[in-house]
């Protein structure tokens, strides 16, 4: 018999199936619950799995000791069931099954009946408007209700802002016991804690996720990996402390904050935004793409200029379980689409919305500007987002040197430097901007900030930066335009 995970303690603003790999894991209980969720997202591990549009997944996933866990979820009221011990709701198991489902693993057989246990639990909740039979949870036939939702099915805002209440005070509770923990050991000294065997990094972690404050958990984490980064490490290590305690302080006196720098705080400290404000419609040129794996979990950012705004914008997606994420644009096309910016961090990232027509192939490079202008430019950007790393810049007529600490791009009009960063220097792109270069000035891409500057995409020679690129250039279907990841 299967045995609820609590009910519907936990509750979507919509269909999980029809959301996004991030908002399937924003579900996750805790940060173990999350981890674990993106290695069960394969679907290799699973089996009789399917799936009822719009309403339900079901799958049969191994566990420990050759048990087998029969996992359900009613993806139009967001309830879990799942034979596994888990207490948690949604456990890993349902977690797992719902990023199948976000991805569309072919796993999931869109045609296949539901098994006699799958199909038994649903036709309870169909049925029952309570708790439905022993063992399971019910559902009427007509919408959702509970705790989060109302008559009509849609999400009940006091509840919502409750839970969001709860969960403020918890993550306030977690800065605060940051807060003592720096302060003791900076009262002590860091010559204790910089050593890579201290335990103290990843207690302090385990402790903001259980706050359920996953940023300021990976800042503290980030702590322990600098304790075996070689020479400097003191410097570094303090650096990282003074900016966890700007966070935490800021965390605590949100309040008194500008609106986009509270909505920055937010975010920082790991709670989601949704894309809020008017969508601007433009023709974007795909500047950079690349992946960075987390996990199990891959995320994809794609860099995005728009021709009429002059504004550069942040596409993340995100797959699970080696799947690649949802979008993919070759950089040098450009898309006539809809962008809706999220609040905070400069305004960077947007959601993409509506597309009009297919993608191009030719578009005026952003006008760029000297090395100068791209270190104010990423100084002005800390001031709206002080935990920052890099900001997106286009540097014209620069020239790729050796120097004695690697390589830098030197300006040839003024003679002003900007060095590459050491995963710049250590990446194969490094030599095609360099080859492309030939000696000569170029206009780059990248992103800018305290550790260098990461080239991400150079223009050839003959494209000069914010003109009309030259029929002659290197490569004809991108108007010159290299990616260099």
């Amino acid at each position: 018999m299967l045995r609820s995970h609590g009910g519907e303690p936990r509750r979507a603003a919509g269909p999980p199936v029809c959301g996004t790999v991030d908002r399937v894991l924003a579900l996750a209980p805790d940060q173990a619950s999350r981890a674990a969720g993106r290695t069960l997202g394969a679907g290799h591990l699973w089996t009789e799995a399917g799936r009822s549009e719009p309403d339900a997944l079901w799958g049969l996933c191994p566990g420990g000791g050759g048990r087998v866990y029969r996992t359900a979820v009613d993806t139009t009221g967001s309830a879990y069931h799942c034979d596994c011990p888990a207490p948690k709701a949604p456990c890993a198991h349902a977690l797992g099954l719902l990023l199948l489902g976000v991805c569309g693993d072919p796993v999931l057989r869109p045609d296949g009946a539901a098994p006699e246990w799958a199909r038994s639990w649903l036709e309870d909740r169909a049925r029952t408007p309570a708790a439905g039979g022993p063992g399971r949870t019910g559902r009427s036939a007509g919408p959702a209700t509970g705790p989060a939702t109302g008559a009509t099915g849609r999400a009940d805002p006091d509840a919502a802002g409750r839970r969001a209440a709860r969960r403020a005070e918890r993550i306030t509770g977690g800065a605060q016991e940051l807060e003592q923990r720096l302060s003791d050991l900076l009262r002590g000294g860091l010559a204790a804690a910089d050593r890579p065997d201290h335990g103290l990094w990843e207690e302090t972690a385990a402790r903001m996720v259980d706050a359920q404050a996953p940023g300021l958990a990976a800042r503290v984490r980030e702590l322990g990996t600098i304790t075996a980064s070689g020479p400097g490490r003191p410097g570094r290590l303090l650096e990282a402390c003074a900016l966890l305690h700007l966070l935490d302080s800021a965390w605590l006196r949100r309040e008194h904050l500008p609106a986009p720098l509270a909505a920055t705080v937010r975010t920082r400290v790991g709670l989601t935004a949704s894309a809020e404000g008017p969508p601007v419609r433009d023709r974007w040129l795909v500047l950079a793409q690349y992946d960075t794996p987390d996990g199990a979990l891959v995320t994809r950012r794609i860099w995005l200029y728009g021709q009429k705004s002059a504004r550069t914008t942040l596409l993340l997606s995100f797959g699970a379980a080696g799947r690649t994420p949802a979008w993919s644009f070759p950089v040098g096309t450009t898309i006539d689409a809809e962008i809706t910016p999220y609040p905070g961090g400069g305004g960077l990232r947007g959601d993409l919305g509506e597309q009009f027509g297919a993608p191009g192939v030719r578009a005026v490079p952003p006008p760029g500007g000297t090395t100068a202008d791209a270190t104010a430019a990423y100084g002005r950007a800390l001031h709206d987002d002080p935990w920052l790393d890099a900001w997106p810049v286009t540097v014209r007529d620069v020239i790729p040197v050796p120097s004695e600490g690697g390589w830098q791009l030197v300006g040839a009009e003024d003679g002003t430097a900007l060095p590459l960063t050491a995963t710049a220097r250590s990446r194969a792109g490094l030599w095609k901007l360099v080859a492309l270069a030939g000696g000569r000035p170029v206009s780059v891409f990248g992103e800018c900030g305290h550790r260098g500057f990461d080239p991400l995409a150079v223009w050839s020679p003959h494209t000069p930066a914010g003109g009309t690129p030259d029929t002659e250039t290197l490569n004809q279907d991108t108007d010159g335009i290299v990616a260099l990841t």
